[in-house]
C-alpha cells in the first residue's frame, strides 16, 4: 500500500525532530562522502533487491531532489502562496537514467548544490522563513518546513546508503 502524502511528512520530519535541519544538511555530503569512500563502481550501482535503489541512484535522485528544494524555496521567498508541483522520483530516475550515473559526481553535484542552497538560507532575513508554497500533496509549506523536510529527506537516505555499505560488507566477508 502506498504512502499518503500526510504519512511521508511524518515519517520524514521524524528523523528530524528536535533537531537543527540546517546542521543535519550542511553534514550530509559530507557523511555520504565517508560511507561509499573506497566502494567499486560495480559496488556503487548494486541494487540491493527488486525495486530498491542503488547506493548511485539515490546520489542521483537527492542532486535532483536538492534542484526541486531550491525552486520551491526560491518560490516560496518571492511569491509566497505559488503552487508548488510534485515530482514523481521513480519517473526521473527511469528518465534520467539514474542506474546509470556516476555515483561520485552525483554526489558532488549534490554538495555544489546543497552548498548553494544554504548559503541562500543563512542570507535571508528571518520573516522570509514563514513565506509559504502550496504543495500540491501536501499543502501549506513554509520554507521553515520546507528546510526541515530536506532534512529528513537526507536522514532517511543516509540511512538507506548505510543499509547498503553494510550489506555490501557482508556480502565482502562470504
Amino acid at each position: 500500500m502506498a504512502e499518503t502524502a500526510q504519512q511521508y511528512t511524518q515519517r520524514i520530519l521524524g528523523h528530524v525532530e528536535g533537531q537543527d535541519a540546517l546542521k543535519i544538511q550542511s553534514a550530509t555530503a559530507g557523511k555520504l562522502k565517508k560511507l561509499i569512500h573506497g566502494l567499486t563502481p560495480k559496488q556503487l550501482k548494486w541494487q540491493p533487491g527488486p525495486g530498491k535503489w542503488s547506493i548511485a541512484e539515490i546520489l542521483a535522485h537527492l542532486a535532483d531532489a536538492e534542484i526541486a528544494g531550491s525552486w520551491r524555496m526560491r518560490l516560496s521567498v518571492s511569491a509566497s502562496g505559488t503552487a508548488l508541483a510534485p515530482f514523481d522520483q521513480d519517473s526521473w530516475a527511469a528518465e534520467f537514467q539514474y542506474q546509470k550515473r556516476d555515483a561520485k559526481k552525483s554526489l558532488e553535484t549534490f554538495r555544489v548544490l546543497r552548498e548553494n542552497n544554504l548559503t541562500m538560507l543563512k542570507m535571508l532575513p528571518r520573516e522570509s522563513w514563514e513565506r509559504y508554497g502550496m504543495h500540491q500533496e501536501r499543502g501549506r509549506e513554509t520554507v521553515t518546513r520546507i528546510v526541515q523536510m530536506f532534512a529528513g529527506h537526507d536522514r532517511n537516505h543516509v540511512l538507506q546508503v548505510e543499509q547498503i555499505v553494510t550489506e555490501l560488507k557482508k556480502k565482502r566477508k562470504k
